[in-house]
């Protein structure tokens, strides 16, 4: 089961996230999601747990917990829905349009 945690600290390791969760079970791996650009966490991440019943056990008992000095949410992971730029509009792109004046009057 994929595991979500948000409001993480942004000094928070994967081995923190999997040392955690493995107090609960396996621990298939565990990411913290980072900005591409400046490396700094997003403050969220994900725990993979093979076992179900494990997964459901961590989640409920680390759900609101305070975790690294900050309260977090733990729940199961969702599909993500892909909504960049003109995909939720069927493809359309931006709507600016590209009529470009130059200066006032003239066109």
């Amino acid at each position: 089961m994929n595991i979500f945690i948000g409001n993480l600290s942004y000094n928070v390791t994967e081995g923190d996230l999997r040392q955690a969760f493995e107090a609960f079970g396996q621990v298939a791996s565990a990411t913290v999601i980072k900005d591409k650009l400046s490396g700094r966490s997003k403050g969220f991440g994900f725990v993979e747990m093979p076992e179900q019943a494990e997964a459901q056990s961590a989640i409920a008992a680390l759900n609101g917990q305070a975790f690294k000095g900050r309260t977090i949410t733990v729940n199961e992971a969702r599909a993500r829905a892909d909504n960049r730029r003109g995909r939720d509009r069927g493809g359309e792109g931006d709507r600016r349009g590209g009529g470009h004046r130059r200066g006032r009057g003239r066109y």
